[in-house]
C-alpha cells in the first residue's frame, strides 16, 4: 500500500507537508494542498483515520449547528461553510437544532465526544452552553446571531438596518398601517428586525400601531399571526415579515381571507428564497448574503483552529432590498 513518503515523492514536498495538507491544516498553501491531494488520489493513498485522530486528538470534521435546515437561508449558509472547509480537507456534519436550546446542547456534547476540530453554530436562545467548548479548547464561531455574553468570532448581518430600510420603503409607497410579523422575543434577529421596523416608523413620525405579532420562525406561527392581524378592526395594509418560511404562512392566510398580496396588502419579507420571484405577485425581499455568511464563518473557524490565541473577530455583512410587485403601489 502507498505510504506518506510515496505521496510526498509524487507531490514533490516533504512528508510533514503531506501530513498537514491531508489533515486540513489551514497553514498549507491551497495550491500545495491541492497538489498533495491529487498525488494521494493518484496513488490510492488512504490515511489511517483512527491513528491520525489519536495523534491529533481531533477529527478533521466541523460541526455546523443551524436553527432550521428547511429554511433556504440556513441551507445556503451550510453550502458556504462546506465549500470553504472542503478546500482544506475538512468534512462538515450538519445538525438541526430546531430553535431548541436542549437539542443545541446535545449536539455540542456530541461534538465534544467526537473530538471535532471546531463548531459553527446559530444560537437558539438567550443563553448558550458554548462555555463547554471553550473549556476543552474546541474552536467555535457564531453565525447569524451572536453568542449571549460571549466575546467570540461571529459573522452577522446588519438586520436592524435592513428592517428599517424595508419598512421605510413601505412608508414611501404610501402604506398607512404597516404591521410586522417577527420571531420569538429574545432571539437576536427577531428583536433586531422589530427594532428596525420601529426605527423607520419613528423616523417617518408615524405612531407605532398595534400591528406587531411575535411567533416561532415557522409558517404555521406566521399563518396564525396573519389571520389575527387581518381580523383586527383596522387590519394592516402592509406587512414586514421576518423570514421566508413565515412568508409562506402569511401568503396562505391572505389567500384564505381573499386578500390580494401586492394590491390589498403590501408585503416585504426577509430572505430571497428561490420561489420568491415566482409567486404572483413576485415578493419584495431583503436579500441576505447567506452563502457569504457561511464562507466567512468557515474561514474564521479555520483561522481559530490554526491559532487559538488570536483576538475574536466580528464580521458584519450588509443586506439589500429587492423591490418587486408585492410592495409597489
Amino acid at each position: 500500500m502507498p505510504t506518506v513518503s510515496d505521496v510526498a515523492a509524487r507531490a514533490g514536498v516533504s512528508t510533514a507537508t503531506v501530513s498537514r495538507a491531508l489533515n486540513g491544516k489551514p497553514t498549507v498553501d491551497p495550491d500545495l494542498a491541492a497538489r498533495v491531494r491529487k498525488a494521494a488520489d493518484e496513488l490510492g493513498y488512504q490515511p489511517n483515520g483512527p491513528a491520525r485522530n489519536l495523534r491529533r486528538q481531533e477529527a478533521a470534521v466541523v460541526a455546523l449547528i443551524i436553527s432550521d435546515v428547511e429554511n433556504p437561508f440556513f441551507t445556503a449558509i451550510a453550502r458556504g461553510v462546506e465549500d470553504v472547509a472542503h478546500e482544506v480537507g475538512y468534512s462538515v456534519v450538519l445538525c438541526n437544532s430546531d430553535e431548541s436550546v436542549e437539542k443545541e446542547n446535545r449536539y455540542l456534547d456530541i461534538a465534544i465526544q467526537e473530538r471535532v476540530a471546531g463548531v459553527i453554530l446559530s444560537p437558539s436562545g438567550p443563553t448558550s452552553t458554548v462555555a463547554k467548548l471553550a473549556s476543552r479548547g474546541t474552536a467555535y464561531v457564531a453565525v447569524d446571531r451572536p453568542l449571549p455574553g460571549q466575546d467570540s468570532d461571529v459573522v452577522l448581518v446588519d438586520t436592524r438596518l435592513a428592517a428599517r430600510e424595508a419598512t421605510a420603503h413601505l412608508v414611501a409607497q404610501g402604506y398607512e398601517r404597516i404591521g410586522c410579523i417577527t420571531g420569538p422575543a429574545g432571539v437576536r434577529t427577531a428583536d433586531d428586525r422589530l427594532a428596525g421596523y420601529r426605527d423607520a416608523l419613528k423616523a417617518a413620525r408615524r405612531r407605532t400601531p398595534k400591528l406587531v405579532r411575535r411567533t416561532e420562525y415557522k409558517a404555521a406561527g406566521a399563518h396564525r399571526a396573519a389571520l389575527d392581524l387581518l381580523a383586527q378592526p383596522e387590519p394592516p395594509d402592509a406587512l414586514l415579515i421576518a423570514n421566508s418560511a413565515m412568508a409562506v404562512g402569511v401568503l396562505q392566510a391572505l389567500q384564505e381571507r381573499g386578500v390580494r398580496a401586492g394590491r390589498d396588502v403590501g408585503l416585504v419579507t426577509f430572505d430571497d428564497a428561490p420561489w420568491a420571484a415566482l409567486v404572483d405577485p413576485p415578493l419584495s425581499v431583503v436579500a441576505q448574503p447567506a452563502y457569504e455568511i457561511g464562507a466567512a464563518a468557515a474561514r474564521l473557524l479555520l483561522a481559530r483552529i490554526a491559532d487559538a490565541t488570536r483576538p475574536p473577530t466580528a464580521t458584519t455583512l450588509g443586506a439589500r432590498l429587492i423591490e418587486r410587485a408585492s410592495s409597489r403601489r
